[in-house]
């Protein structure tokens, strides 16, 4: 079942509030659109399953066409369809970033630069000291309260966003609340430095492989998984050939792997969920394979994303590009 308002919320960042104590502590954010509307971002840092701690990633130069989906900055809260090929976020489809990068982080530990909160306040107080800057959150939206104060920052009506996490592949109580393209996440944009900063969290209790309908956790796969663990991997992409369309895009893969590997049911999916199935047969350990785009597969020109699916329609691997990496016309994209 989704979330039931998924959506995004573009303002600035003008405070904050670690929370260390009691049962579900949060990291909360007070942010205001350009309307002068007031917003509350209540980023969990504890799981109430065990493990409590929760996977965190935070890609410094995040590069990905999510980010040229985004609605205008301060523009307060807009509401996303759960659907591949614009701003919605789902960790494992979309390719957003490497989940092998994740660690786990206590919520609030005594010391510097040593817990979840921590990391947090260091992308959160650089953007309230930048008055350029914007910070995008996405998530579930609650309210507006009209007669009910924010309870954090006392501001009315109460309304803001919270599941700053992925929401699919829960267990227990939480799978109610499974879906694909409704992952939560926390962006900052600083554009004096021309850069964008991202930051995922997940439960360590989450599947990293789950129905593709429904978001849950598919029985007896794989947990997270490690970089350089891939037997086969993608490492380039022509998505803008030279000369008029109809274009020949293609995809390079790469055997890492000290044994050969029959390709046979293996399949390439697009950003907008469009499967290719592989050429049958066995590619060499070390070998590449250049594999034209066919079948409704397409790389277009202003950015996409390229999934590589088992047999059993298990991710192996995933990567993205942006327009930007796709704008010279002939050049082929390495990963």
């Amino acid at each position: 079942m989704p979330l039931k308002s998924y959506g995004v919320l573009a303002g600035r960042a003008v405070a904050r509030r670690r929370e260390g104590g009691g049962d579900t502590p949060h990291y909360q954010i007070h942010l205001v659109d350009d309307a002068g509307t007031a917003y509350r971002a209540a980023v969990n840092v504890l799981s109430q399953q065990a493990p409590s701690e929760l996977l965190y990633a935070a890609v410094e130069d995040f590069r990905h066409p999510l980010t040229a989906a985004l609605p205008p900055g301060g523009s307060g809260w807009t509401s996303l369809p759960s659907a591949p090929g614009g701003a919605a976020a789902d960790f494992i489809r979309g390719n957003l970033f490497d989940p092998a990068l994740m660690r786990p982080l206590p919520p609030d530990l005594p010391g510097e630069d040593n817990d979840l909160a921590d990391r947090l306040d260091h992308y959160v107080q650089r953007a309230i000291g930048d008055p350029g800057a914007g910070v995008y959150v996405l998530g579930e939206r609650w309210g507006p309260e009209p007669r009910t104060p924010d309870k954090i920052f006392g501001f009315v009506p109460g309304n803001g966003v919270h599941d700053v996490h992925m929401n699919q592949g829960n267990s227990g109580r939480f799978r109610a609340d499974d879906h694909v393209w409704q992952d939560g996440a926390l962006l900052v944009h600083l554009p004096a430095e021309s850069r964008w900063v991202a930051v995922f969290l997940a439960f360590q209790s989450q599947a990293w492989h789950t129905d593709d309908v429904t978001g849950h956790a598919l029985v007896s796969t794989p947990a997270r998984p490690s970089t350089g663990e891939e037997v086969v991997r993608i490492i380039a992409a022509l998505a803008n050939p030279l000369g008029p369309a109809p274009e020949h895009e293609t995809v390079t893969l790469l055997n890492a792997s000290p044994d050969p590997v029959d390709l046979a049911g293996w399949r390439l999916a697009d950003r907008a969920g469009n499967g290719m199935t592989l050429p049958p047969g066995p590619l060499a350990p070390g070998a590449t394979l250049v594999v034209p785009a066919g079948e409704g597969f397409g790389l277009g020109n202003k950015g996409g994303a390229i999934t590589l699916l088992d047999p059993a329609g298990l991710k192996v691997h995933g990567v993205a590009y942006t327009a930007e990496q796709a704008a010279r016309e002939g050049w082929t994209i390495t990963f």
